[in-house]
Parts: structure tokens; sequence; C-alpha cells
């Protein structure tokens, strides 16, 4: 009789080969980095790792694609949000927040490297992206409807604008800084009613 398999178990451990993983990745390089050094650091076998991940491609693109149903049911818990405004920062801070993570910075850009070579990752990327700029557009109308942004804004460009504030923390990564503090600043100058006005009159 063959032995159940335990799902939370099975995600339980393929999340601790992809971190382990993600540490190699960013530290050495896609190319540098063998699936034989991550079981040695996770102590188990290189047969171990392929019984997760088919192959090293889908190792990488492990905590990409785990990005997904993070992003979607971040967006889905303020989906009914009474304020609008309130929740796209909530919003930015949860994605900027990781930023402080030791290897935010090499996976980014070991993920830039690998995009042309990994149409999965790349794919996974866009649908990410696809997500969350929806749901902020959503919230950003919402809230320049409640009179809480500057309705001179555009939903769709403002939420793309405060993704690219959101990446440009990965790429400057501090290890240990969470930027998020920072980000929620930038947002609400950005966002408030009448700030290019003001701003005209400095």
């Amino acid at each position: 009789m063959a032995r159940k398999v335990d799902p939370e178990k099975v995600a339980q451990k393929k999340a601790e080969i992809a971190e382990v993983a993600a540490r190699l990745f960013a530290t050495n390089g896609f190319e540098s980095t063998s699936v034989a050094q991550v079981a040695r650091e996770v102590g188990t076998s290189p047969a171990s790792i392929f019984y997760y991940f088919p192959d090293k491609a889908s190792l990488f693109r492990a905590p990409f694609e785990a990005d997904l149903p993070a992003a979607e049911k971040l967006i889905e818990q303020h989906r009914n949000t009474d304020n609008p405004l309130a929740s796209i920062l909530d919003i930015l801070s949860e994605l900027s927040k990781d930023a402080a993570y030791p290897y935010a910075q090499g996976m980014l850009v070991e993920s830039l490297r690998r995009m042309g070579h990994d149409p999965e990752l790349f794919a996974a990327s866009e649908k990410v992206a696809a997500v969350q700029r929806k749901g902020l557009t959503d919230l950003i109308r919402r809230s320049i409807n409640a009179g809480q942004v500057d309705a001179i804004l555009d939903p769709d460009h403002t939420a793309g604008w405060l993704m690219t504030v959101v990446d440009a923390c990965y790429l400057n990564a501090e290890p240990g800084h969470d930027p998020s503090p920072e980000v929620r600043r930038t947002a609400q100058g950005y966002l408030r009613p009448g700030y290019l006005k003001e701003s005209d009159h400095v």
C-alpha cells in the first residue's frame, strides 16, 4: 500500500528547500549554483530535491510562483475596504517590506537575468504584477471618488508608478532595512489632493 502524502509537510519541505536555494542563487547566481549545492545546504540528496522540483529552473522560480497566491490574497483582503486610501498604503507596505530580506536584491537581479531564458518565470512575474496593478488601480479609483486621492491622477498609470517605487526598493535594498515607512510617505505625498497645485507655488 502506497504511503499517504501529507500536503502540508510537502509544502513545508518545498518552502525550506526554496529558501535555501534562494540564498544560494542570490549569492552565487543561477549558473554557478548546482542542485548538489542546494542539497548539501538542506542536508539531503539531489534526488530528494528533484522529488520536489523537476529541475533547477523550477527551483529558482518557486519564490516567484509563490508570489501569485500571496498577491491574490493581499488584494482580496482589501477588496471591501471602507478606507481605500489606507488599503493602498497597507498594500504598498506589505509589498515593500520584504526588501529587508538579506537576499532580496540578489534574487531580483538574478531573476532579471533569467527572464529571457525562462518563459515560465516571465509569465509568473507578469501574472503577479497584473494582480497587484489591477488591485491598486481599483483602490485608487475608489479613493479618487471618495475625495482621498487627487482627481487629476489616472488610476492605472498611478498604480504602475507606485509599483515602480516598490521595485526600486528591491533594486536598492539594504539588508535588514524595511523601506515600507518611506514608501508610505512617498505615496501619501504623491496621492494627496491638491499636491500639484501646492507644488506649483513652491
